[in-house]
């Protein structure tokens, strides 16, 4: 994820915590501020796991956050990784990253989507 998509200092994410809206599922949770700016922070804590398994964890939310990136609407956004997020396959992961955004209404609609009646 590129440097200017990353969110920064400990307050910004303090701020998300405070002011954001809240999406949850059993792998992770997503705080959502209505911004200018498109920034991304991931926190995985130590009930993930192991170093090892915290970096990889991280890594795979990342990947599954990048492609999506266009798509999201101007905000900040955190991803909170929780301990069954560890077990989970990318494919799973991205699929509940996707459900996440689209319950805090973050995706904008992709024109070729066709409606559901």
């Amino acid at each position: 994820m590129q440097k200017q998509n990353r969110l920064g200092p400990s307050r910004q994410f303090n701020y998300v915590y405070r002011r954001g809206k809240r999406a949850s599922c059993k792998e992770m949770s997503l705080l959502y501020v209505k911004n200018s700016q498109k920034r991304v922070g991931f926190s995985v804590s130590k009930k993930v796991g192991v170093a090892v398994v915290r970096n990889r964890t991280k890594r795979r939310l990342r990947e599954c956050v990048r492609p999506l990136l266009p798509q999201m609407k101007g905000g900040l956004y955190v991803f909170v990784a929780r301990p069954a997020a560890a077990e989970c396959s990318y494919d799973e992961l991205l699929a509940q990253v996707k459900r996440l955004l689209r319950k805090v209404e973050a995706l904008e609609k992709n024109p070729e989507e066709k409606p559901h009646a």
